[in-house]
This record gives C-alpha cells, sequence and structure tokens, in this order.
C-alpha cells in the first residue's frame, strides 16, 4: 500500500496543473489517462510515457505503435521520425488517424474510453502501421515499407500489403488473422472483423484483389477473393466465401455467398456490428457475435 500510495502522489505531481489544449478529442484522452493512472498507478509509466507527456493526440499515438513495433533492427526513434515526416508530408494520415479513433468508439460497444485504442487495441495500430508503410509505398522506400508490413504481422497479426489504399474512418475489430492483398482498395468508414482475407483466387495477375467500397462491413472469418467490388454499405456474413461482385446495400452470406437481402435504407451498414443473421432462412450459416 505504500509503494502504491508514493506512486498516486507522483502522478498527482505529473498530472498537477495540466490544462486544456483546445483540441477537445486530446484534452478528452488526457483527462482520462489522468482517472486512468489515479486509479492504476502501478502503470505510471505506461500513462506519462504514452499519453500524458506527449505533446498531441498525434505524437501519442505514433509513440505507443512505435513502441510496440521497435526491436533490434528499428528503434522506436526512427518509427516515430518517420511517422512525424509522413504526417507533414501528407494531411490525410492525420485526418484519417482521427476518423479512425472516432469509429472505434463509435463501432465497437467494448470501447468505453477513447484511450483504449491509443494504448491497447491492436486494430487501431494496426491501421496507423499500415498508413504509415503505404506512404513508404508510395515514397519509394519499399523495403522499409515491406519491413512495416512484417513487423506488424508479427506484433498485431495482420498482414496488409503497402500498395493498398485505405479510406478513413476504417474499423478492425479484433483484427488477428486479416489478409489484404496488393490490388485490393478499401475506402471509407469500412469494418472488418477477425479473420477476413481480400485475397485472389489464384487464377488472376495483375489487378486481382477486391475492392471493398464505402461504409461496407466484413463479418469474422468471411473470404473475398477475385477482383471484385463489395458495393458501398454491403454487409458480408461472418464465414461467408464471396466470389462475385455485390450490389450496394446488400446483405450476402453463404460458401459460396449469395443475396439474401437488399435495403438500400442501410447507409449505416458499417456502424451496425449486429451480424446475427437468424431472421434469414439459411440453415448453413449461424453466427452472432
Amino acid at each position: 500500500m505504500a509503494v502504491l500510495g508514493g506512486r498516486l502522489a507522483l502522478v498527482r505531481r505529473e498530472t498537477a496543473g495540466a490544462q486544456l489544449t483546445g483540441d477537445g478529442l486530446w484534452d478528452r484522452i488526457r483527462h482520462e489517462a489522468e482517472e486512468a493512472l489515479a486509479g492504476a498507478p502501478m502503470l505510471a509509466p505506461l500513462f506519462l510515457d504514452s499519453i500524458i507527456n506527449q505533446s498531441s493526440f498525434e505524437s501519442a499515438v505514433f509513440h505507443r505503435i512505435a513502441a510496440r513495433l521497435k526491436n533490434d533492427v528499428v528503434s522506436q526513434a526512427l518509427i516515430v521520425d518517420t511517422f512525424n515526416q509522413a504526417a507533414k508530408d501528407d494531411p490525410t494520415i492525420p485526418a484519417a488517424l482521427r476518423a479512425d479513433i472516432a469509429a472505434v468508439l463509435e463501432r465497437d460497444p467494448a470501447c468505453e474510453r477513447l484511450i483504449e485504442p491509443v494504448l491497447y487495441f491492436k486494430g487501431f495500430h494496426s491501421i496507423q502501421t499500415h498508413r504509415l508503410a503505404h506512404w513508404l509505398w508510395l515514397n519509394g522506400a519499399r523495403d522499409f515499407a515491406l519491413y512495416l508490413q512484417s513487423r506488424s504481422s508479427d506484433v498485431f497479426q495482420t498482414d496488409i500489403h503497402p500498395a493498398v489504399p485505405f479510406g478513413k474512418g476504417v474499423f478492425l475489430d479484433h483484427a488477428t488473422g486479416l489478409v489484404v492483398g496488393e490490388t485490393a482498395v478499401v475506402e471509407d468508414d469500412v469494418s472488418m472483423l477477425q479473420d477476413v482475407t481480400l485475397g485472389g483466387t489464384g487464377k488472376e495477375t495483375c489487378n486481382r484483389h477486391p475492392k471493398v467500397r464505402q461504409g461496407a462491413i466484413i463479418g469474422a472469418g468471411a473470404k473475398i477473393l477475385g477482383n471484385i467490388e463489395i458495393g458501398a454499405y454491403t454487409r458480408v456474413a461472418a464465414g461467408s466465401v464471396v466470389l462475385r461482385p455485390t450490389e450496394p446495400y446488400s446483405t450476402v452470406a453463404g460458401v459460396p455467398a449469395r443475396v439474401v437481402k437488399v435495403d438500400d435504407s442501410a447507409r449505416n451498414g458499417a456502424r451496425q456490428l449486429d451480424q446475427t443473421l437468424s431472421d434469414l432462412a439459411y440453415s448453413s450459416f449461424n453466427y452472432s457475435i
């Protein structure tokens, strides 16, 4: 108890006099971190180094991801510096970062605080790592980009080719086992759960991977194969194998997947993570999260 009391006193000294920055998102995250520190002073180094002692939301995210990716080959400082260079060069990177964290809070019922994706969620971390790798790829640093792809696969269990463009507001729930091939496209507000594959059929060359349009949700374990388009706001049921293009606002399920419903009013597909399709007369598919 004496040790915890001493740490709590340190926390109070470190956070005393903290002022609002005018950045509502960052101010909220700092406040959450200060509350977390008070409740768990034994984790003071995590909260202080990753959030409270950082100067901005972006620097906090870059620092935390770099801390997870660093190893004997690539240092934390190098990753942070590269993140900062990318964000300065391409303003869409920090803008997408903010949209991504908003997507987690909005769509993930397990997320109650913004510090959770910043500190813990590998889906959020893997997206930001991919954004950096994609920037490197576009700027000719392909070996560094491929290295980050490999390192992200080791640390976050996601394998996303650096060439793939990601829109903003993308949400990877759990993320483990995600595979995205080189010529795929992932647009704004897409949600994907664990063990999803955006892959090739093995029969195509060059442009050979799926294009996932805005607002789609891809359920856990779904496999989408070939140069096909997943229409805007499509819902792909968990465990499905999709081999043909889908129209916007459709729900597809099965192996191979077939259209089970089309609802053009379902414009918030990515925000509705209920994958329970028990209302459908489809005996070989039954899944809920």
